[in-house]
């Protein structure tokens, strides 16, 4: 199994299929969720698409998800 770093070049991580939230602005003000082998799930600026990616594991985007489901990072949007 391939291992990846974070702040990998988004490039690097070969023709992996980017996902946008719908509710991404016209502006793209979003960010991108790709799968990788493995189980990891890469994390891109939508902006900048050559540029770094974060990956993590799933079991640690499904905490981020549960934590947004719960309103747990509310303050930052105001």
């Amino acid at each position: 199994m391939r291992s990846f770093a974070n702040g990998v070049p988004a490039a690097e991580l070969g023709a992996v299929p980017w996902l946008k939230s719908s509710a991404s602005t016209a502006e793209g003000n979003c960010v991108e969720l790709a799968p990788l082998a493995g189980g990891h799930v890469a994390v891109r600026n939508s902006r900048d698409p050559q540029g770094p990616a974060l990956v993590f594991t799933r079991c640690e985007i499904a905490a981020l998800a549960a934590g947004v489901r719960a309103g747990e990072f509310d303050f930052l949007m105001v």
